[in-house]
């Protein structure tokens, strides 16, 4: 994938993960900080990941006070994350202008080991996500390694594909189909399940991705030998038979959230087949 192609976003933003830690909205004074090392040499843990679970635990999110300089790797992928968002940018705004509407650009966070958002912590197990409440797609600095490592996935576009997802979600709070999905959440209604709203809700977003990864094809012709079967490659390995399977052993289908591997590559693919707004209506769609 040519991804140096294209314009660099200037929405990404740095959520720490290394420097000062606050806690509850205080400071955690030097001696808290060596107690937390001491504590963790001692068990044997990382002191950086025992620091940011005591400060998800309470409520508070590391803060950045000083970092070193960044290696040559984490500027390339801040450099890729910052030009696959900026695409996702000039496609949407396009696509909203169209409409008679104007595209709110979301920001993108990176931040190692943990975070706290306005939909509260996370931790890196989260993995990439979006949270409403602030309009931010947040990004572990590690996921991309994690990714190619045991999720069977990996490369540029397979990444830009996860970027364009979760991009996806944003969009569709822009719409108000997470809007109406809380409703159905606040009245009760059961959102799991192979044909549940949950799963509906992912797969639009997948089908953005592809919808995305489309027009900027016909922008840039940057694809190459290869990309399209790494994103499908992705999408089949974080499908909900496919990650159950490998944590409990079976399939339960009324447990599904973000639907099935032959699901998440099939809306993917009508996305980047159709290039079309239209063609993602996952919510109307009788077959899944």
């Amino acid at each position: 994938m040519r991804w140096r192609d294209g314009r660099r976003s200037s929405n990404v933003e740095d959520g720490g993960g290394r420097g000062g830690f606050f806690l509850g909205g205080g400071k955690l004074g030097l001696g808290g900080v060596a107690a937390v090392v001491v504590i963790s040499l001692l068990l044997g843990k990382n002191p950086l990941e025992m620091l940011a679970l005591v400060t998800g635990m309470t409520g508070g999110g590391p803060v950045p006070t000083q970092s070193a300089e960044p290696s040559a790797e984490n500027q390339q992928n801040r450099d890729f994350v910052a030009a696959i968002l900026g695409e996702t940018e000039d496609v949407w705004g396009a696509i909203f202008q169209a409409s008679g509407g104007q595209y709110e650009q979301p920001r993108l966070v990176l931040f190692s080991g943990g975070v706290q958002t306005a939909c509260g912590g996370a931790s890196s197990a989260s993995g990439p996500f979006y949270c409403p409440g602030d309009h931010k797609v947040y990004l572990d600095t590690g996921f991309f390694a994690e990714m190619r490592a045991r999720l069977g996935g990996g490369g540029d576009f397979a990444e830009a594909y996860v970027i364009a997802h979760e991009v996806g979600h944003h969009v569709q709070t822009l719409t108000g189909v997470s809007a109406r999905i809380n409703e159905a959440r606040r009245a009760g209604q059961d959102l799991k399940g192979d044909g549940g709203l949950l799963v509906r809700q992912e797969l639009q977003a997948d089908c953005y991705a592809g919808l995305w990864a489309y027009q900027a094809q016909q922008r840039h012709q940057w694809l190459e030998p290869g990309d399209i079967e790494e994103a499908l490659n992705t999408a089949t390995a974080i499908g909900d038979d496919r990650l159950q399977k490998q944590a409990q052993g079976e399939v339960v289908p009324d447990a599904f959230t973000h639907g099935s591997a032959e699901q998440r590559v099939r809306w993917f693919k009508r996305g980047f087949e159709t290039g079309e707004v239209a063609g993602c209506d996952t919510f109307s769609a009788k077959q899944l």
